[in-house]
């Protein structure tokens, strides 16, 4: 089921709007930032980990035929890596409608993994288990023939999933689960 959440978000985290935000993204936002943004750093969060139970009815599948992508649950001692980027509070607009589909604006502390020891808070676009495009957990094989299977307007969803893996691999990051995904996936 599809919902958009952009009003909501534009309702949410009254920030200063003269100044600079830091987004942390870890999925699609890893490797497609077709925003404008004013610098990008490798980074994580805690307390997060990142799996393929969100419902994708609006890029990667369709009402009929919904795709999935990645959200995060959480997990006390997890480690969540991504990127993040600083932008202006103009690029929330298109931002709140790129992720309209059950995903909310939170805050969260984001650590930049460069070596700097440099912390910062951040946004982070989440979808709960409580909005109605939540699919949840499946088996490796539910979800890759789901994955192998969706498409909608941003392309094929199997694309979604290898570009997150090859940009998790660039990182040099390790992720469990995305790599057990990818590989059921590739095995079909």
């Amino acid at each position: 089921m599809l919902i958009d959440t952009t009003a909501i978000n534009q309702q949410r985290n009254h920030l200063d709007e003269n100044a600079d935000i830091w987004l942390f993204g870890y999925g699609s936002l890893i490797w497609k930032a077709d925003f404008a943004y004013l610098e990008r750093r490798s980074a994580y969060i805690t307390g997060w980990e990142r799996r393929f139970w969100q419902g994708s009815h609006d890029h990667r599948g369709t009402l009929e035929s919904p795709g999935r992508v990645v959200t995060l649950t959480p997990v006390s001692d997890a480690i969540c890596h991504g990127m993040a980027y600083r932008i202006t509070p103009e690029t929330l607009a298109p931002l709140d409608h790129r992720e309209k589909n059950g995903y909310l604006r939170e805050l969260t502390p984001v650590y930049f993994t460069d070596g700097s020891q440099e912390q910062t808070k951040g946004l982070v676009y989440l979808a709960t288990e409580d909005n109605p495009a939540f699919l949840g957990p499946a088996s490796l094989e539910a979800m890759a023939n789901q994955i192998a299977r969706a498409s909608g307007p941003s392309g094929p969803n199997r694309d979604y999933l290898v570009n997150l893996a090859q940009a998790l691999r660039h990182l040099k990051v390790e992720d469990a689960h995305i790599f057990a995904l990818e590989q059921q996936l590739n095995s079909l």
